[in-house]
């Protein structure tokens, strides 16, 4: 499978970590970007941030519109269907990142696992369905796209775990986080989580929190 591009940023010369950041539907690679400076990592930490651009998709809930997206979106009812093969086809997308972070020299336990939104569905179910063990899960604004994913995993549940969601998020509702988060509780993940009066955004105090457990994870 060949690789999408990404934008890419480095804090150091030699980086030492890796963060594989996936944007939300309809957005892009860029998306993120502006977000580097404003986690003001110290100088003594260099991370390389990789921000992948989703395929060019049809979306169904967007009357069949064509957009960047990981998967396409079908309804927006837990209970409706769920396109598990696109999903499954942009976490093998995320493994293959993940493969290439290794080859240019940073090793698996190094490289946190990021998304925003739908980028956040896929970067949870990369995780579940994943045997390696990574820095650390960073899902924001989103939810668990295949529940069952934590019936049979053979995850490590060491991995440290952050959620956000802002509670008056009218795309993806913060119960749909808050039930996810669970899910992932129950099935042996320590979640840190936070929730922020805010709607389907990121805000600055979720920035600092952001920040804080960047800090904690690579101090590990």
């Amino acid at each position: 499978m060949s690789l999408p591009e990404t934008v890419e940023v480095t804090t150091g010369a030699k980086p030492s970590g890796s963060v594989i950041w996936l944007h939300g539907l309809g957005a892009d690679g860029h998306d993120f970007e502006p977000i580097i400076p404003e986690l003001r990592l110290p100088e003594s930490l260099s991370l390389r941030f990789v921000f992948p651009h989703a395929p060019v998709r049809p979306v169904t809930l967007n009357n069949g519109m064509a957009m960047r997206a990981w998967y396409d979106i079908i309804s927006l009812d837990r209970s409706g269907p769920v396109d598990e093969t696109g999903i499954n086809e942009s976490s093998t997308i995320l493994e293959s990142l993940l493969e290439r972070e290794v080859e240019r020299g940073i090793e698996l336990g190094q490289i946190v696992v990021a998304g925003f939104s739908q980028g956040g569905a896929i970067a949870i179910n990369t995780v579940l369905r994943s045997t390696k063990k990574f820095a650390g899960l960073l899902a924001l604004s989103t939810w668990l796209p295949l529940p069952a994913a934590t019936d049979k995993h053979g995850a490590d549940t060491s991995l440290p775990v952050f959620m956000a969601h802002g509670r008056f998020d009218p795309m993806i509702p913060m119960q749909f986080g808050r039930l996810s988060a669970d899910r992932l509780v129950d099935a042996g993940f320590d979640v840190e989580w936070h929730d922020y009066p805010m709607a389907h955004a990121v805000c600055p105090d979720e920035i600092v929190d952001i920040r804080q457990w960047l800090l904690s994870v690579y101090a590990a």
